[in-house]
């Protein structure tokens, strides 16, 4: 198929030259361009479809442009689409289908890409309604309801220990952190300098595990700690026996406690009988949120036991006795060091944000 030639003045030729051979234009303005001068040589259809890699349709729109309009029928004309406006409708839309589907390639959530091809709409009108709405779908959060009977009683009972205390009690939230990793790092700590963080080695030595028994004070913020190699009833009873030791005789002692199986052992009811002014209150179950000692080890462990070093001291007990090993932990972020065996005892007396005293 052929068609009448183009003719062109020298000044098109020029510019139509230009955006042909032009490094910096964009490559459909050069196509149309070398199509113009193909027509304007007189070359065929068929050699300039070899020539374009194009079909008839592309010659035949851009020539019927150019004879029309000439270098400005070369332009490209996008009709585009009606810019799509955020109804209520729309944003009901939205909303219902994030919340109330999924997607049907088994993902879990909607990304705003997603959801705005299925809907056909722009990403970025979906991420508008998502955050107005504080819709996040990638988001998890767990939850644990309360499944005591006596949740209301004593939920009262604590919160009523919190805000109204007996008159010249002590009120003591309790709670053990098990699994303790007493790690010796092989190689020399290197110190904090400036433009450096401290540094540790990668190896370390694992001197077994330990349990960390805390007692927060509500009246007072202070928190009486003790460690020992084991998790069960009698180590509870002996740190309750610590917390007994360290008021004064005769006091009144509430303890508050979660609903683990060795405080409720006939040991601790044993003690519980011993010590009459020992109160023990049981937190609901799965709402240890209301025990205080929480927050506080939730805010303390990271300081405290991640950046825990210990190191194992051979010391003679007794004569013909084998060696015993004794445990020194640097606790930075109550700065103290304590030194403990193996065996439960008491590891350090009360101390109060970086403040120890024996």
């Amino acid at each position: 198929m052929s068609m009448g030639t183009i003719t062109l003045s020298d000044v098109e030729r020029m510019e139509l030259s230009r955006r042909a051979t032009s490094r910096a234009g964009r490559a459909d303005d050069a196509r149309r361009a070398r199509l113009i001068l193909l027509l304007d040589a007189g070359e065929t259809w068929a050699a300039i479809r070899e020539k374009l890699d194009c079909n008839d349709a592309f010659i035949d729109r851009w020539s019927k442009r150019y004879l029309a309009e000439r270098l400005a029928g070369l332009f490209s004309r996008h009709a585009g689409q009606e810019a799509t406006r955020l109804s209520p409708q729309l944003e009901a839309r939205i909303l219902e289908w994030t919340v109330k589907r999924k997607p049907a390639d088994g993902s879990t959530h909607w990304s705003t890409r997603k959801l705005a091809e299925q809907l056909g709409i722009s990403h970025m009108m979906v991420a508008r309604v998502w955050h107005k709405h504080a819709l996040r779908p990638q988001r998890l959060d767990r939850y644990m309801a309360s499944d005591d009977p006596d949740f209301e009683k004593k939920a009262a009972d604590i919160i009523g220990l919190y805000l109204d205390p007996p008159a010249h009690a002590a009120v003591f939230c309790v709670d053990e952190k098990s699994h303790i990793q007493a790690l010796d790092r092989l190689d020399p700590v290197l110190p904090l300098s400036p433009g450096r963080a401290e540094r540790h080695g990668f190896e370390y030595y694992r001197h077994g595990t330990l349990s960390l028994y805390a007692a927060f004070n509500t009246k007072t913020g202070e928190v009486l700690g003790r460690t020992a190699s084991r998790h069960t009833s009698a180590e509870f009873v002996a740190f309750l026996t610590d917390i007994v030791v360290n008021q004064p005789r005769g006091k009144e002692i509430h303890v508050i406690a979660d609903n683990l199986s060795t405080h409720k052992t006939p040991l601790v009811t044993q003690f519980l009988a011993d010590h009459p002014k020992v109160h023990l209150h049981f937190t609901p179950t799965y709402s240890s949120w209301l025990n205080q000692v929480e927050l506080w080890a939730a805010t303390d462990s990271d300081d405290t036991t991640l950046s825990l070093i210990a190191s194992v001291v051979r010391t003679p007990v007794g004569s013909g006795n084998p060696m015993s090993s004794v445990v020194v932990a640097d606790c930075r972020s109550v700065r103290c060091s304590r030194t403990h065996p193996l065996e439960p005892h008491r590891v350090c007396g009360r101390f109060s944000g970086c403040t120890a005293r024996s």
